[in-house]
């Protein structure tokens, strides 16, 4: 049931059951699969996840974006987020929507009558992990499920908004609808980059949206895509940030911030100033031991997560590095894009 007063912080992307399971070789070797691999399912694969399902899978409400969602309302107060994109109809989406209540965040799925819910089977063995996308419902969102009444009011309420980049494959016109919202009333529109192959291959598409952006989240492969696609001449991950902070903006009220990340490397966050000049910070990670890291996929997800709440909440860019980074740190003590429950409360770092 939606919140009356609707919810801050609004997510859009492409929404997986992500189905994780302790495997073995012969698993493996049944669907043609490599360990530490990433593909898209073919025929073949189908089979994968009822399979997943027997073997005591643990079930996660997955894609980027919505790994994100749920990172924010895990340090957010309840019914703070809401998450919308496209699943089918059929036992998984009603997996995936109790997944996501379970993690507070709301729902508004377009429901796709012809494909079914996106999933995403991931075989573990040992440290390794092989992950078996079949996106189906997830690509076929619809700008006319965003504009409907009911959903649009919600839009109209929420005073943040996060793209995945991922959805920039699904359906452009959506995502415009949010930019331009945001740009007309002055709210906060987020754009991460998710995968090299978007600035590699979704160029047009990302250009297209990038005016909108207030935050400009990638880590340092797709900062690098981004470069060499616009022939920027530069691999220096300052530079590149600094240059997507000075891309055109739509909205001349906000300055524009560009984030990357680099693994276990500082965080840089480069800010376009009054005077235009661009201010750069670097933010070391928080570190951790070795022993304690049990799978860092979903780790910038996670980090998205923690700087998204804090910039609902008004926190500054320092406060909301350091929500990320203390989110991530969590995320990647867990078993997949995961966070620990009971719930851990935030504490701003000792760090100056």
């Amino acid at each position: 049931m939606a919140s009356p007063q609707g919810y801050p912080f609004l997510c859009l992307e492409n929404p997986l059951l992500d189905i994780q399971a302790v495997g073995n070789a012969a698993l493996l070797e049944k669907y043609g699969l490599k360990e530490n691999d990433a593909i898209l399912a073919e025929d073949n694969h189908m089979g994968i996840y009822e399979e997943l399902l027997e073997h005591d899978a643990k079930l996660i409400a997955g894609g980027a974006a919505q790994n994100t969602a749920r990172g924010a309302q895990y340090i957010l107060p309840e019914n703070s987020t809401m998450y919308i994109g496209c699943v089918g109809r059929d036992k998984y989406a009603d997996i995936l929507k109790e997944a996501c209540n379970k993690a507070g965040v709301h729902t508004e799925y377009r429901v796709d009558e012809a494909q079914p819910t996106g999933k995403c089977g991931v075989v573990i063995t040992g440290h390794n992990r092989s992950m078996c996308t079949h996106l189906a419902a997830a690509n076929e969102y619809k700008i006319e499920h965003l504009k409907q009444p009911q959903i649009w009011s919600l839009v109209e309420k929420a005073q943040v908004y996060y793209v995945g980049g991922y959805h920039l494959t699904v359906c452009v016109p959506a995502i415009e609808a949010l930019g331009e919202e945001a740009a007309a009333k002055n709210k906060i529109f987020m754009l991460s980059l998710s995968a090299p192959f978007i600035p590699q291959f979704f160029k047009d598409q990302l250009d297209t949206v990038l005016p909108y952006t207030d935050y400009t989240f990638c880590n340092e492969t797709e900062a690098r895509a981004y470069a060499e696609s616009h022939e920027w001449g530069t691999e220096d991950v300052v530079e590149i940030a600094k240059k997507l902070a000075q891309l055109p903006k739509k909205n001349t009220q906000r300055p524009r911030v560009a984030i990357v990340t680099q693994g276990t490397d500082p965080t840089v966050a480069a800010t376009v100033k009054p005077n235009g000049e661009v201010e750069v910070k670097e933010f070391p990670v928080h570190e951790i031991s070795k022993e304690s890291i049990n799978d860092t996929n979903g780790a910038g997800d996670a980090f998205a997560g923690g700087f998204c709440a804090g910039v609902v909440q008004g926190k500054s860019l320092e406060e909301s590095m350091d929500m990320g980074q203390w989110l991530a740190s969590l995320s990647i003590q867990e078993l997949g894009p995961s966070f620990p429950f009971p719930k851990q409360a935030y504490t701003p770092s000792s760090r100056p």
